[in-house]
This record gives C-alpha cells, sequence and structure tokens, in this order.
C-alpha cells in the first residue's frame, strides 16, 4: 500500500493535484447499521437543518489569512481519491515518511459549507501541532458557495447516516493501518460536530477521542450511556442553531452517567464562533477553545 505523494502547503494556497489512494474493506457498514439512529423526539432532522440555515443565512464560506493562522511547523498535504472515490484532504509535520516518528491521527469533518480551503487550513494547522490530520469529504467532492447549496448538500448527505459514518470509520482506519497512527481522535465543526458526537456514540472502538464544536447534541440518556470515548464539547451560550438548554441538558447527562467529558460553553458567543469566514466569528472564544482543543488531544492521544 503506497503513500499519497505530499508537498509543502500554506493555508489558503492551491493544493497538489489528488492522489490516489486504497483501503481495505472495512465492517463500518455491519457497525453502523445496528447503531441507533438520532433521536427524533425533541429535535427532528428537517428541524435543525432549517435552524443552521437561518445562523448562516447571510454568510460566506470564504476564510482570510488574517483569522487563519499558520501552523506552528511546515506541514504537507495532499488530497486522496478522485471523483466518487475522494476521501478527503491529508496533512502531516513536514518530514520524509521513512523519517517520520509514530503520531496519533485526527479525523476532520468539515462544517456544513464542505471541504473547502479554510478546512484545509485548519487541517494544516493541527497537522503543525504534530498530528496525522484527514479531512473527510462528507460531500463526495462538492463545496458549497451559497448558504442555499450548503443546505443542499447537508441533506443530501444526512439522508444516508451509515454512508457517513461509513466513509469516518475509513478515514479512521487509513490513519491507523497505512500511516500507522498511535491514535485518533475526531474532531468536527457545526454539521461536522453533530457527526463527530455520532462517530464516538455509533462507532465504538473506531476512535479514542471527541472534539464537538457547536454541533447537534443528543439529550436521550440510552444513547449518551453508549459514549465510551473522552468527549470535549464546546458550544456557544448565544448559539440560536444549537439551544443552549440543550447543551446543558446534554452536559448534565454526561455528568450524571460518569462519562469523561468536558462541555465547554461561552457565554455570548453565537453559533460558528471559531470560523474565520463566519459573520459570527469571536476571536477570544476561538482562541480558548483552540487551546482547550490542543490539551484535551495531548491528554487523550499522547
Amino acid at each position: 500500500m503506497s503513500y499519497p505523494k505530499l508537498s509543502p502547503t500554506q493555508p489558503l494556497r492551491p493544493r497538489p493535484q489528488a492522489a490516489t489512494c486504497g483501503v481495505a474493506s472495512l465492517l463500518a457498514s455491519i457497525l453502523v447499521a445496528a447503531a441507533p439512529a438520532f433521536s427524533q423526539q425533541s429535535d427532528p432532522e428537517g428541524r435543525h437543518q432549517e435552524a443552521m440555515a437561518r445562523q448562516h443565512g447571510e454568510e460566506s464560506p470564504e476564510a482570510t489569512a488574517a483569522t487563519v493562522p499558520a501552523p506552528a511547523m511546515p506541514v504537507m498535504g495532499a488530497e486522496l481519491g478522485l471523483g466518487p472515490e475522494r476521501l478527503g484532504y491529508f496533512a502531516q509535520p513536514y518530514a520524509p515518511v521513512e523519517a517520520r516518528p509514530e503520531l496519533p491521527g485526527i479525523v476532520v469533518l468539515h462544517e456544513w459549507w464542505g471541504l473547502n480551503d479554510n478546512v484545509r487550513a485548519m487541517a494544516d494547522r493541527l497537522a503543525g501541532e504534530g498530528y496525522l490530520v484527514l479531512a473527510v469529504d462528507l460531500y463526495a467532492g462538492e463545496t458549497a458557495e451559497t448558504p442555499e447549496r450548503a443546505r443542499t448538500l447537508m441533506q443530501q448527505a444526512s439522508a444516508d447516516p451509515d454512508a457517513l459514518l461509513a466513509q469516518v470509520a475509513k478515514a479512521a482506519a487509513l490513519l491507523r493501518t497505512q500511516h500507522r497512527a498511535t491514535g485518533v481522535a475526531v474532531l468536527g465543526w457545526c454539521f461536522g460536530g453533530g457527526w463527530s458526537l455520532q462517530t464516538a456514540l455509533r462507532l465504538p472502538g473506531e476512535v479514542d477521542a471527541a472534539v464537538v464544536y457547536y454541533g447537534r447534541v443528543v439529550t436521550d440518556r440510552e444513547q449518551l450511556a453508549a459514549l465510551d470515548d473522552p468527549l470535549l464539547g464546546l458550544f456557544g451560550g448565544a448559539d440560536e442553531g444549537i439551544p443552549v438548554d440543550d447543551v446543558r441538558r446534554f452536559a448534565g447527562l454526561l455528568e450524571e452517567l460518569d462519562k469523561d467529558a468536558t462541555i465547554e460553553i461561552y457565554e455570548g458567543a453565537a453559533h460558528a464562533f471559531a470560523n474565520p469566514s463566519g459573520e459570527r466569528y469571536d476571536a477570544q472564544a476561538a482562541e480558548d477553545a483552540w487551546r482547550r482543543t490542543l490539551e484535551f488531544l495531548r491528554r487523550t492521544l499522547g
């Protein structure tokens, strides 16, 4: 099994031509089929999608270099897969594969705009902290330039949760097998944050930790009882798409269940407070959340 050819990258610069990669077939579809679906009692899928559309209705996906810090160390990256087989964007610290030490890995799940340059820049930034990072494409090669298109893509991906989670499991397996990751965390924002939580709940054993940035929460005690991995949740107290009352209920249940979970609510911060392309970007909350994220990853992955 060959490694993709990698080249140095900088945030928001054109990426190398896509490289193909292969992964051994997985049993993820069986795991997904046996797992419970989202609770439909208090927050049906359609209502959640409408809430996300309201939160992002006046935004665009364009980030600026001023709000996307460069990686702490040089990194290199490449696109993995072509066309319908596209897996995503892989980034790692800049070093020849044969000289690279074994490192932990992170599966990154994009927000509702898709796997765009903003997400690639965040993948580079995580790689610059010493991680192998695979930002998974959950939109089959498409990205959105308008809120309307983003909502359509999110609806299409959410309509087949088994396929979506199987893609995440495939990415985690690639990091462990092809790239020899010593452990794997999943991290996502918004749409991806909700699926980061679902990965931890529905794919036991596939990841070792989960980070949820203002993603859809679960307030069903039975579903949360399945959580075995450490969890970090980062939410805005003024988020109108992910109600803070639901977040507090989520946090309370995790505490009652004695889970290894830390839930931080930034009072006054809105939805997508860590997204540099959004009108609700909150530098103070975003920087603190980044610090907490790195501390959590070091504690859970080493």
